[in-house]
This record gives C-alpha cells, structure tokens and sequence, in this order.
C-alpha cells in the first residue's frame, strides 16, 4: 500500500467526487482461504494488530507455506474465522488444524474504513438468514433402540447424506434434526467416503459417536459459497468433555500446586497440574492432578515457557483464574478440529485461541 496514495475527503452534501471511491459490491473482493495442517505443523504466517493501523493484520507470510498456498497476502485484512465476524473484536486468537479466514486486501480495506463502510454488509460476510451454522452432537447409545439414527445417500448428490432419525431416540436428544445432512463422522469428511464404509463405521462406532451435521438449506447455501463446513464453525450438543475455570486464592505458602511440563504417549507436550497440597487452594477450588493447564485468566498457555506461566500466577494478586481440561477431553478436541477453550463468538460459536505468543498485545505467531 502506497502511504503516499491521496485520499480524497467525503461530504454528504456535496457527494464524493471522485467516483473510483465509491463503495460498491464490485469494490471489495473479500478472499476465501481455507487453512489445513497436521498436529504441531506452522501454518506460515503471523497475525497482527498493529498500533495506528485498523484491523487484524497478516503478516509475514511464508513463501511455499500453508498460509501462502491458501492465498493469503501479506497486509491482507482479517475480517471471520470460521464463519465468525472478527473485525470488530479488539483483539484476535487462532488455533486449531483448520481454518476458514475470510480477509480482505490492505487497499480495500483501507478504502472501506476511509468511508466508514459496514463490512458486515458486504455479500460473503452478510449471510443468508436461512444459513445456520452446522451442529456438533455427541450421541450415545441408548440400551433399548441403540443411536438412533441412519444415514441415506442424497439421489444425484455424491457424497452427500442425509439423517434419518428414531423419534425420540438418542440421537434426537442430542441435537439432530430429521433430515439434517452429515458432514463429518468420527474424524472422517463423508464426502470422501461410500455409504457401506460410512455404515461400517456407525456399527463399529461402540456406544458414542460425535458426528457435524447440518440443515439442508444451510448446506446449500455454503457449498454455493463455496465455505467449507467445518468442526470449528458448529454451536455444541451434548459434548462429552468440557474444559473447566478454577477461581483460587493464595494461602500463605502460595496456591498449593505444582506445574509440570510433561509429554504424552501420543507426542503431545502440555503443562500438567500436579502434585496437589492437602487442603490447599488448589484443591479447595477442585483442581485434579493429573489434568491440563490451557489458560491463566483467559490467556493461553501454549508456546509459553514455565516461568512465564508462573510470572503471570504470580502477578495475579488476590485472585487467579486457570482454565483446565482432562487429557481426554484435549484429545477430544483434537480429533474434533474445534476449541476446547471457553471462548464464544455471537454467544455460541467458539473462537478458538492462538498456538503462539510472541509478543501478548501485538504479535500472534501462526
């Protein structure tokens, strides 16, 4: 962006004389990039808020990297994650093994902000009031009528697949809708798989299964966007893992708790909680050894070194809050490709939290 570019000032009497400035659907080109990568690989580019500088900003993109190869540029403008209108959020966190950012170039984004123009007007951003988001259900097996749902192929639709339900059976009571479309089944796209493999699946699935569905209308209109549906974008239903927010106050030998650094069987490093003192604050406030540090009041902890966490404790004061999950429930997460934070857009759509901080208010490594 050119810095000496001259802008031309805006007067509702006397209209805009220069017409190039006139904000119109054909002026701004909001970008789709869609973002996946494998467990603990970068994604290639940094997130910025940058002082004197409106927006959430992409920085530093690597050449032949992920972030690169979905199409985005640098000073490109973030305006949703997920489906999720971010622009107006001070300040914005990213996680999780896949992405759907909608951004805008720096250029326009510039121009739109000079003539004070509602972004949420623009046609990708303004959704259709029919399109809903896509729910995440977690079903178990009911002992008498067994999930309670089966899945059909949609006549002339390849990969497509529709829900049938037993009233009142498991699967209903846990949130799915007789005609809702499957989209993701135990870590699995169905589109990519035959009605037989998506069937073996569901006989093999044990007495839970956690499936993404969606109305079929809704369905329609994302795949006419071309909008991947994805995990990250879904309201919750019946989860079985929740992450929990620990309020605890300092006794007179600290908080009563050890923070370990530890790797898992699978790979995984995390900061486990450990080694609870008797009838300490930590135990008083129902922390359980053994499960995972995710936050220190409201800020995440990975990509932190330990005395970073233990700094940010201390400086707490009287009270701090720690948000922690069991390992399980991380995993869970995991598979899911969602957050298991509790951060929500809109009162419902989690926003997830960043992998890396390399600098708290202005820097987020991605």
């Amino acid at each position: 962006f050119d810095n000496n570019a001259v802008f031309f000032s805006f007067n509702a009497k006397e209209g805009i004389d220069n017409p190039a400035m006139v904000i119109t659907d054909d002026t701004a080109h909001p970008r789709l990039c869609v973002l996946k990568r494998e467990e603990g690989e970068s994604y290639g580019f940094y997130l910025r808020m940058e002082k004197e500088q409106p927006g959430h900003i992409i920085r530093k993109v690597a050449p032949g990297g992920i972030a690169a190869y979905s199409g985005l540029r640098d000073g490109d403008r973030l305006l949703e994650v997920n489906c999720c209108f971010v622009d107006d959020i001070s300040h914005q966190e990213l996680s999780g093994n896949q992405l759907s950012l909608l951004v805008l170039s720096e250029e326009e984004y510039r121009l739109c902000k000079s003539k004070e123009y509602d972004f949420k007007k623009l046609p990708m951003v303004n959704k259709s009031e029919c399109c809903k988001p896509p729910r995440l259900c977690h079903i178990t097996k009911n002992p008498g009528s067994g999930l309670g749902i089966a899945f059909a192929p949609v006549e002339g639709q390849k990969g497509h697949f529709t829900v049938n339900l037993v009233a009142g059976g498991a699967a209903e009571k846990a949130g799915v809708f007789k005609g809702d479309r499957l989209v993701w089944m135990s870590g699995a796209i169905v589109e990519d798989l035959s009605h037989s493999a998506i069937s073996t699946m569901l006989k093999k699935c044990g007495s839970q299964i956690t499936i993404l569905v969606v109305d079929a209308e809704s369905e329609k209109y994302y795949n006419s966007q071309g909008i991947p549906i994805l995990p990250a974008m879904a309201t919750t239903h019946n989860l079985p893992y929740t992450a929990r927010k620990l309020h605890l106050l300092p006794g007179k030998d600290g908080y009563g708790f050890l923070l370990h650094l530890e790797r898992s069987p699978s790979g995984r490093v995390a900061y486990v909680l450990r080694e609870m003192v008797s009838g300490g604050p930590a135990e008083k406030a129902g922390m359980r050894a053994g499960d995972l540090l995710l936050e220190v009041n409201g800020e995440a902890v990975e990509g932190l070194k330990h005395e970073e966490i233990t700094d940010r404790v201390r400086q707490s004061g009287q009270e701090v809050t720690l948000t922690t999950i069991t390992p399980e429930g991380l995993d869970f997460y995991t598979k899911v490709g969602s957050s298991s934070q509790l951060y929500y857009c809109n009162g419902h759509k989690p926003v997830n939290l960043i992998d890396h901080i390399t600098n708290s208010h202005f820097d987020c490594l991605q």
